[in-house]
């Protein structure tokens, strides 16, 4: 029976080895084809963007650096190493980003920054999209690298994100007139030294209240868990990932002028989807606009944000494979496919009316020092809470 036994384990480890080693070969296959492509079609900056997505994808597998995860630990474990990791990541984006926007111009491209207005249609979007994220599995950067990376169950939530997103540029124009006011930008109001010192002050705060609030919990504070890692199977520390992803954001900003976001990549491949079953959503408000007119007339490839997320799916495709731990599975139970339905609908509708996630409003947005990127992730926070609450109801943890 052990004879056996072993006999079948080496068997399955032999077809995973193959498994990844075949998967690690199409990844590597389709990037360098879509790179090609793009540099070939649409420029350099656009294959540039795409190679920002694969390293985005990359990091973000193989330091599992999901924004839901870290708040879901603080309040539910207790533990805040997530949370300090992304404040970390937060003060130095906003040290950079600062800097950067405040030249104007840099090799021949406006500078500018991720703001919007401080208004209930955020507070509320925000809101939605923070439970959205807890019963769905992942934020939107999160759905997009644990589906390369595999999950079949977020392939679901991403399906039902497209979904939200499209119903939620049908009720755009519903939330325009929502109560608020102006965007705010501490670096316009206070000066850039002022800007940046008035955020680095709440980062060190948060992270300040993090310590104390593990360290009552648990009597000691563990700043970063242990792992083995090596830097093309992981995983990686927290710490890494967070500094990475920095470096991700202020590349896009550099190569396209503006800060990183996802959501928006979503919603118009929904909005091309439904026009291919014949539902033309251009005349929608959402649409009308020059900017979204001109990317739903032409190809998804000449749409930043799209290309990113292409190079975010591919890059943690590469990654698993790199890990050798590429291994779909289809046994997905029942209440967590419905939670997987619920919480993208969630997601993609909230993220249209708040002018983002947690990547376009909350990690942009406070990196621009856009006072909306607080009042998204105080919204967000208050909806994980309830979220993680209702994770048991569909037999998750």
């Amino acid at each position: 029976m052990a004879t056996n036994t072993f006999s079948t384990n080496s068997e399955i480890d032999l077809k995973n080895i193959y498994r990844n080693k075949l998967s690690l070969f199409i990844g590597l296959t389709l990037s360098s084809l879509l790179f090609i492509f793009l540099e070939f079609n649409y420029g350099w900056r656009q294959g540039a963007l795409f190679a920002v997505g694969l390293f985005a994808g990359l990091v973000l597998y193989h330091a599992a650096f999901g924004f839901t995860a870290g708040w879901r630990e603080i309040v539910s474990t207790g533990r805040g190493a997530g949370l300090r990791a992304q404040t970390i990541m937060l003060g130095v984006t906003v040290v950079l980003f600062s800097l950067i926007i405040s030249q104007g111009e840099l090799f021949g491209t406006q500078m500018v920054g991720r703001t919007a207005p401080l208004n209930t249609a955020v507070a509320f979007g925000a809101f939605v999209f923070g439970l959205g994220m807890q019963l769905g599995g992942g934020c939107a950067s999160g759905t997009l690298f644990t589906v390369g990376g595999g999950n079949l169950r977020m392939l679901i939530t991403l399906i039902a994100f497209i979904a939200g997103s499209v119903i939620g540029t049908w009720h755009w124009s519903s939330w325009q007139n929502a109560a608020g006011i102006d965007p705010v930008v501490l670096t316009e109001r206070l000066g850039t030294f002022g800007g940046v010192i008035a955020s680095l002050l709440i980062f060190a705060v948060i992270y300040y209240a993090t310590v104390l609030y593990e360290r009552k919990r648990h009597g000691a504070v563990v700043y970063e868990p242990k792992t083995n890692f090596t830097i093309l199977k992981g995983p990686w520390p927290l710490i890494a990932g967070a500094l990475a992803l920095v470096i991700v954001n202020v590349a896009t900003l550099i190569l396209a002028g503006r800060p990183w976001g996802v959501t928006s990549g979503l919603a118009l491949w929904g909005a091309k989807f439904v026009g291919i079953l014949g539902l033309d959503v251009s005349d929608w408000p959402y649409w009308l606009r020059a900017s979204q007119a001109a990317s739903l007339e032409e190809s998804v490839f000449s749409n930043i944000t799209s290309v990113m997320n292409f190079g975010i799916i591919i890059g943690a495709f590469i990654a698993a494979s790199l890990a050798q731990k590429f291994s779909p599975s289809i046994k997905i139970k029942p209440g967590h496919i419905l939670s997987a339905v619920i919480g993208g609908l969630l997601m993609g509708y909230g993220a249209r009316l708040a002018f983002g996630c947690n990547i376009g409003a909350y990690f942009s947005g406070i990196g621009s020092t856009s006072v909306h990127g607080w009042l998204w992730f105080a919204a967000a926070f208050a909806g994980s809470i309830i979220g993680i609450k209702l994770r048991p109801k569909f037999g998750m943890i």
